[in-house]
C-alpha cells in the first residue's frame, strides 16, 4: 500500500497528539462505513430508519446525533438505489462535516449565510434546522459546482435558500452585518480525503498549495465578518490539518478584529483535540484552545472548526 507524502506525514507529526499518532495513521487505509442522515424536512429519523430496515439494513444510530446513520460500507452502493435517496430523505455525508451547521445552530426566521456552500449538504442540513423558515443565502464560485448546489438543494426539499454565483470574498462589501449566522466551509487542501487506497486523493497537494489555499481563506473569512450582524455567530471550518489553513486563519481574524470571541463548542465525541495555541515555535491567541479539531477515526475524517461570535 502506498506511503502518504512525507510532508503530509511530517505535519501529521507535529499536530497530531503522540499518543493519538497510530491510531490517526491508520485511519488513512481504512475502508469507513458509509454514514448519513435523515433529512427531516421530507422524514423523521425514525421514519426513515423504518423505511430502511423494511428495505433490509439495518442502520446503526450515531449516539452523538439523532438524525445521523451508518451502515458498513459494503451497503453503500444498495442506499444511493433506494427511494429514500432519490427522494431526498436522506443525505450521504462524513460525521464530520454535520458538525459545522450544528456548531451554527440557526434558528427558524434567521438570515442565514452560507459561503462556500457546494455541494450543498451542510446547506440542507441548515435549512432542517431551520424548518424551512427563515432566509438563508448560499454562494458559490466555480459555475459546475453552483448549479449541482441548486440540484441537491431542490432535491433536499430546501425551499428557504437563494443561491449567488460569485466570489464570496465579495459578500462583505456587498452584503455588511446583514447576517444572524454565517457558515464558512472555506476551500481548502482536503487533507482530511486523503487517503492511502487512492494515491490520487493526494496529487493535487504540496505546501505550496496549503499556502495557496490559506490566502483564498484569509479573503473569505474577512468578507464573512463583515456580513456578520453585532451579536452574530461564524463557523468557520475546513478539512485540512494544516495550521495555515486553520488555527493561523482564525487567529489573523481575531488579532484585526477586537470584537471577535471565540465561543467554545465540544461536541461528544471521543476523537476531539483542543486547536492549537501555537505552531512552529510561535504564540497564537491562547482562545485557540478552545477551537476544535477532530481527529480521523475508523469512522469520522479529520477536521478543524471555530466558533465565534461577533460582541453586540
Amino acid at each position: 500500500m502506498p506511503e502518504l507524502p512525507k510532508d503530509f506525514s511530517n505535519l501529521l507529526a507535529e499536530v497530531v497528539p503522540p499518543a493519538e499518532h497510530p491510531a490517526v495513521l491508520s485511519s488513512f487505509a481504512r475502508v469507513k462505513p458509509v454514514t448519513f442522515r435523515a433529512n427531516t424536512l421530507k422524514a423523521s429519523a425514525a421514519m426513515l430508519r423504518a423505511e430502511l430496515e423494511q428495505a433490509g439494513f439495518t442502520p446503526k444510530p450515531i449516539p452523538w446525533y439523532g438524525d445521523g446513520f451508518l451502515l458498513p460500507a459494503e451497503d453503500k452502493r444498495a442506499l444511493t438505489e433506494t427511494a429514500a435517496f432519490y427522494e431526498g430523505r436522506l443525505y450521504i455525508q462524513n460525521l464530520s462535516s454535520m458538525l459545522a451547521p450544528l456548531a451554527l445552530d440557526p434558528q427558524p426566521g434567521e438570515t442565514v449565510l452560507d459561503l462556500a456552500a457546494a455541494p450543498g449538504g451542510k446547506a440542507a442540513q441548515i435549512a432542517a434546522l431551520m424548518d424551512n423558515r427563515g432566509r438563508l443565502s448560499v454562494v458559490e464560485a466555480v459555475k459546475p459546482r453552483f448549479f449541482r448546489l441548486k440540484a441537491n438543494l431542490d432535491q433536499q426539499g430546501v425551499t428557504i435558500a437563494r443561491a449567488f454565483l460569485m466570489d464570496g470574498r465579495l459578500v462583505g462589501r456587498k452584503c455588511p452585518q446583514m447576517f444572524d449566522r454565517i457558515l464558512l466551509d472555506a476551500p481548502c487542501s482536503s487533507e482530511a480525503r486523503f487517503t492511502r487506497l487512492d494515491p490520487d486523493s493526494w496529487t493535487h497537494w504540496s505546501p505550496r498549495k496549503v499556502k495557496e489555499a490559506a490566502r483564498k481563506q484569509k479573503g473569505l473569512i474577512a468578507a464573512a465578518w463583515s456580513a456578520l450582524k453585532p451579536g452574530g455567530t461564524l463557523v468557520y471550518c475546513t478539512c485540512s490539518f494544516s495550521p495555515e489553513e486553520n488555527e493561523l486563519i482564525v487567529n489573523g481574524l481575531l488579532k484585526r478584529n477586537e470584537d471577535a470571541r471565540i465561543e467554545p463548542w465540544l461536541p461528544d465525541i471521543a476523537n476531539r483535540q483542543a486547536g492549537l495555541s501555537a505552531w512552529q515555535g510561535k504564540d497564537l491567541r491562547p482562545e485557540l484552545a478552545d477551537t476544535l479539531r477532530v481527529l480521523p477515526d475508523e469512522v469520522m475524517d479529520g477536521f478543524y472548526l471555530a466558533k465565534i461570535r461577533k460582541a453586540p
